[in-house]
């Protein structure tokens, strides 16, 4: 019996690449993780053997598929802070769209015949309906949606001139840490509002911000789909087998079809930690669409993926638990 090709995960001693990495290894895949870690950490990369190194640097990326008889890319490395993508728009196109094109291209001169790209709800901006699904209109609103969403098309017209099949995945709000507390989301100067409302309850920030409470919802504030992170990499893995079993190219939403609001996600914050969090209210802020939750039936149906932790609660609870754990670490 040959021996199964490793997976490549770029990115992936980041906040999601990690997560997918550690589930790789777990299922007994080879994996080996390249990043240069400008947000990623060393201890973060559980399974495999970490190259350090940038995804757009073309001659290292080829001695990699080449050397390690890379199989699948799995590709997450990426600029993801949408203000600062606002503010610095060439550094998201440098890194997220230029780099993805050599990855690419790397891809395509070695064979690879599979990849999966981590892409984002951003790419639909503010769409007119609550329910974002695939076939919503494409209208990214940030250099940071538009620089994911221009991978999404090279891929598009690489699967088509090319043996090369992908599946997209466009993740909603992701949060949560590993339920076991070995890795977590450690990004500093996080946006997130779960991993904000986590920083407030433990002490490293003073208070949390509700960026506009006139919205048209029930109790005012801003309706998200939130994706605990453990169900986010399992959504990889079974990407992976459906490409292996010879699925086409495919863009998939994943979420859970439902949301909460700011408050609901702040109350699930005070209840979980058992102490109230100082609450501050704002103005809107400019693009924050009143609701966005995923359309999931095509997951489901295309990959058979099953969440395991669909429970706000226990989201918040794995994020404070991590919180705590970096706050023993000094970091």
């Amino acid at each position: 019996m040959t021996e199964k090709k490793a997976v490549l995960v770029t990115g992936g001693a980041g906040y999601i690449g990690s997560h997918v990495a550690r589930q790789l290894g777990e299922a007994g895949e080879r994996v080996v993780v390249l990043d240069n870690l400008s947000t990623g950490f060393e201890d973060a990369v559980l399974s495999g053997e970490l190259v350090v190194g940038d995804t757009g640097d073309q001659a290292l990326v080829s001695q990699v598929l080449r050397d390690h008889d890379i199989g699948a890319v799995m590709h997450f490395a990426a600029h993801t802070i949408v203000p600062e993508s606002v503010s610095n728009p060439l550094k998201y196109y440098a890194n997220n769209t230029c780099s993805s094109r050599n990855l690419l291209a790397c891809c395509a001169e070695a064979g690879i015949p599979h990849v999966i790209f981590s892409s984002t709800a951003a790419v639909y901006g503010i769409p007119k309906a609550a329910v974002a699904r695939e076939d919503t209109p494409l209208a990214p609103i940030n250099p940071y949606g538009t620089s994911k969403l221009m991978t999404e098309w090279m891929l598009r017209d690489l699967s088509a001139a090319s043996d090369l099949r992908h599946v997209a995945l466009r993740y909603f709000n992701v949060a949560g840490s590993d339920p076991a507390g070995r890795i977590g989301q450690s990004t500093e100067k996080a946006t997130l509002l779960i991993k904000v409302a986590c920083e407030a309850a433990v002490g490293k920030r003073d208070k949390v911000s509700i960026f506009g409470t006139d919205y048209p919802t029930p109790d005012g504030t801003g309706i998200r789909d939130y994706i605990h992170v453990e169900d986010l990499a399992s959504a990889h893995l079974s990407a992976l087998d459906y490409l292996r079993r010879g699925g086409e190219s495919t863009t998939l939403n994943c979420g859970y079809g439902h949301g909460y609001s700011v408050r609901e996600v702040l109350d699930a914050v005070q209840r979980v930690n058992g102490a109230p969090l100082t609450i501050v209210e704002e103005p809107r802020r400019a693009g924050d669409p009143p609701q966005l939750v995923a359309g999931v039936e095509r997951i489901h149906e295309v990959l058979d993926w099953q969440p395991q932790f669909d429970d706000l609660d226990f989201i918040v609870k794995t994020s404070l638990d991590w919180e705590r754990k970096l706050l023993e670490r000094g970091r």
